[in-house]
């Protein structure tokens, strides 16, 4: 019972942190432009 003490916190943490991970690669816009670099890759030049 007392391990629950630690493992709440660092799930809590760890999940703070994952989503913070996620929200800082939106603002950076990793995820714009999806397609185009599908298509990019495809392309010949």
């Amino acid at each position: 019972m007392d391990i629950l003490f630690l493992l709440i916190p660092l799930s809590v943490g760890l999940g703070l942190l994952i989503l913070g991970a996620l929200g800082w690669a939106v603002w950076r816009g990793q995820f714009d432009g999806i397609e185009a670099e599908g298509q990019r890759i495809l392309d010949t030049d």
